[in-house]
């Protein structure tokens, strides 16, 4: 059989390039640092590419690359040990909701609120991190998810399930810190 044969309709770039924010967004959750997660994706890139006659045209590509990346974190020099923060800012990229007046009070407490999130979310074990990320911000399906992760769609709802009972736990603590 011809290698050719076996490749997908559209080009690598065609299908690849519109999951780049995404995927580097999803690298710095992971890594905590934006050099680490600069160099993850690159590194997801090179290996989806090499790995690309392989892909089987018709199938989720998104699910297919979140798992290379996820792959190679794992198995990278960093994988579990990052230790850095990084912030969940969209640069220029946040558009604010309409509110009747924001007084510098409000502000004050909705960045507040967001940085109990944030360090409630770094908190977590990873396995619970990703699940999280890839429901919660990427919007994938349990199916993705299962397919991203290599794990069954039971454990998926389940590990979710977890994970949002942790994450609210943490927010209590976080909540009840600030109280006192």
């Amino acid at each position: 059989m011809d290698v050719g044969e076996n490749l997908p309709s559209q080009s690598f770039e065609q299908l690849a390039m519109p999951h780049f924010e995404r995927l580097y967004n999803f690298a710095c959750w992971l890594t905590h640092d934006r050099q680490e997660a600069e160099d993850l994706v690159q590194e997801t890139y090179a290996k989806a590419l090499k790995g690309f006659p392989s892909f089987q045209s018709g199938t989720n590509f998104r699910a297919w690359i979140y798992k290379i990346l996820r792959n190679a974190f794992l198995t990278s020099r960093t994988g579990l040990k990052a230790t850095a923060t990084v912030s969940l800012d969209l640069e220029g990229e946040e558009e604010a909701l309409p509110t009747a007046k924001e007084t510098p009070e409000s502000i004050l407490l909705q960045r507040s609120d967001e940085q109990l999130v944030r360090q409630a979310l770094e908190e977590l074990p990873v396995a619970y991190r990703e699940i999280l990320l890839l429901c919660e911000v990427e919007e994938m399906s349990y199916q993705e998810i299962s397919a991203t992760l290599a794990i069954p769609m039971g454990t998926v709802m389940s590990r979710l399930s977890r994970a949002r009972k942790a994450l609210r736990g943490g927010l209590q603590q976080q909540f009840a810190k600030r109280m006192n």
